[in-house]
């Protein structure tokens, strides 16, 4: 029972056991050491978050990737986190119509689209052609 409220008691702090989950990064990127500056990487975070709305969302997520450590802990690199933190919205509304999208032709189909779904489908182009004829 002394133990116990010894432990409760202590008046020496316990040290967190993963330093790593509360620590700040040191390097913007997730190549640390290696990767770019600070001053490039508002450069290239920019220009990724920027060319992502040239229909090139894909650049978002790249840069969500590579700029991760911005991404993971809100209190890092002020300049670069808008741009990521807007690429991050950004795939994720893209990705998130992408897949409705698909998920309407494949679940819906015929029976969602009625007469029109034979002009939607590209598989019978062929037939509407007359590339399929053998005479």
């Amino acid at each position: 029972m002394e133990a116990s409220q010894l432990q409760g008691n202590n008046p020496i702090p316990i040290p967190n056991p993963n330093p790593l989950a509360s620590s700040v990064p040191m390097w913007p990127t997730v190549d640390g050491p290696l990767g770019l500056s600070e001053e490039e990487s508002v450069k290239y975070a920019r220009r990724f978050y920027k060319f992502g709305f040239a229909l090139l969302p894909l650049l978002w997520a790249i840069n969500c990737f590579y700029f991760w450590p911005v991404l993971r802990h809100s209190h890092s690199f002020p300049r670069i986190r808008p741009y990521v933190v807007g690429s991050a919205v950004g795939f994720s509304v893209f990705a998130a119509l992408l897949c409705s999208w698909a998920l309407t032709f494949a679940i819906g189909g015929e029976r969602l689209f009625g007469p029109v779904w034979d002009q939607l489908v590209m598989y019978n182009l062929a037939d509407r052609l007359g590339l399929t004829s053998w005479s």
